[in-house]
């Protein structure tokens, strides 16, 4: 390690990100600011739903060590071909990192460089994968992300805060929320519903089973392992004080778009991840189309939920038939997820 810290800050640059996934919880994290500095690493902890990277450096000729937040193993495996070993104790590195707004040693990592000059594993840079038609739906499916709109600072979190509109009571649950507390769901390994699944198809695939025996459509997700039931069979849905964690879902066919409509929500303190709560007023129609000859899906969502949001929430995208991965899921560790609470107090 040859310098002190190096505090340097920065207004809205692009730095290529090894975290920014749609999933991705970045509470607490000041995205206006850039911190970079040379360190060794102290711990490299690859647990679900969040990697985390430990790097000892000098402030001021006092040891400090950083706790720096990745994705979750699927986005740095699949995107990036990282595994348990891409980083051990002694490694020299030079990090980049979006800091806690509390001034703590904590931090979401936005690059990082070995100062040996060993380059750290990438996705190889060969032609992409041959498209592949499905005759279905069913099977897994991954976001074309080249198609799905402008990036946000923050990830999951960016996403919501630039397309939720919020009533009164909306503003002022997520004006007393504390992203760095228990009171964050996420910080006790509890999922988020629909259309959570369907945002974080930027790194974490869909799966869709068809069963047309049992007349129901189940969809599994990569994150959280989240399992919906869609039923198909012609039945409403329940009365409103019957409440699911992920909903009750019923679908339908409009010709060749699947359509499947959600409501009886529980309470939920922060399915955004923004402070916004849900409850049982929340309602969420999907839609589903083969498109491309089979290769592609063309996905939207529209999200209303007249206790917390102004107005209705509507986002479309493209999903790729993804038949060469396979479901990696995310078995939440209390350990990685709650190092979040260190923020806090």
């Amino acid at each position: 390690m040859k310098n002190p810290i190096s505090r340097l800050l920065f207004i809205g640059l692009g730095f290529s990100c090894v975290t920014a996934q749609a999933h991705h919880s970045d509470a607490g994290m000041d995205e206006k600011v850039v911190i970079s500095f040379e360190g060794k690493v102290s711990e490299f902890l690859w647990r679900q739903p969040h990697v985390y990277l430990s790097v000892e450096t000098l402030d001021s000729g006092e040891a400090v060590v950083w706790d720096l937040q990745l994705a979750g193993i699927n986005s740095l495996t699949r995107g990036r071909g990282w595994d348990a070993e891409t980083f051990k104790p002694g490694d020299e590195v030079f990090v980049r990192l979006n800091p806690a707004v509390n001034g703590k040693p904590y931090g979401k990592l936005s690059s990082v460089e070995r100062l040996d000059g060993t380059p750290l594993p990438t996705r190889p840079g060969q032609a992409p994968i041959a498209r592949v038609p499905a005759d279905t739906l069913d099977g897994y499916w991954l976001a074309d992300r080249t198609r799905t709109g402008p990036s946000y600072p923050g990830g999951f979190d960016g996403f919501f805060y630039a397309h939720l509109v919020t009533t009164e009571a909306g503003k002022a649950a997520q004006d007393a929320y504390d992203p760095l507390s228990a009171e964050n769901p996420e910080s006790t390994c509890v999922g988020r519903p629909t259309p959570s699944a369907f945002v974080s198809t930027s790194g974490y695939l869909m799966e869709f089973d068809l069963d047309d025996a049992d007349e129901r459509i189940v969809i599994n997700s990569e994150w959280y392992n989240e399992q919906r039931i869609v039923y198909m069979d012609g039945r409403n849905h329940l009365k409103p004080a019957k409440t699911f964690a992920t909903g009750h879902s019923i679908g339908y066919w409009e010709d060749d778009t699947l359509v499947v409509d959600t409501r009886n929500f529980d309470d939920h303190r922060s399915p955004y991840q923004i402070g916004i709560p849900s409850g049982s007023k929340k309602h969420v129609v999907e839609k589903y189309r083969l498109i491309e000859d089979g290769t592609a899906m063309a996905a939207e969502f529209m999200l209303e939920d007249p206790e917390f949001l102004a107005e209705p929430m509507h986002h479309s995208r493209v999903l790729l038939h993804s038949p060469h991965l396979k479901m990696l899921g995310t078995d939440c560790d209390l350990a990685s997820t709650t190092r979040l609470l260190k923020l806090g107090g």
